[in-house]
């Protein structure tokens, strides 16, 4: 399975999470680290719901990026 995941710079690291997986979240120094800890987090969080007999949802969220212009502030 594929799961899409959200960094997001912080104050001092960056955080991610997965919308398919609700309260699976980390935190790193470094965008690498996020992702390595994410990614421990995900597999953590399934063991989790199997062991706890539920149900491991399936991937759902669509990421993508949507362009916009920049907004200039009026002088």
């Amino acid at each position: 399975m594929r799961y899409g995941i959200v960094i997001e710079k912080a104050n001092g690291n960056y955080s991610a999470y997965v919308p398919d997986l609700p309260g699976c979240i980390a935190t790193g120094d470094t965008v690498d680290e996020v992702r390595r800890e994410i990614s421990e987090a995900i597999q953590f969080h399934l063991e989790g719901l199997r062991d706890g007999g539920f149900r491991v949802p399936e991937p759902t969220s669509i990421l993508t990026y949507v362009e916009a212009e920049p907004v200039v502030a009026p002088s």
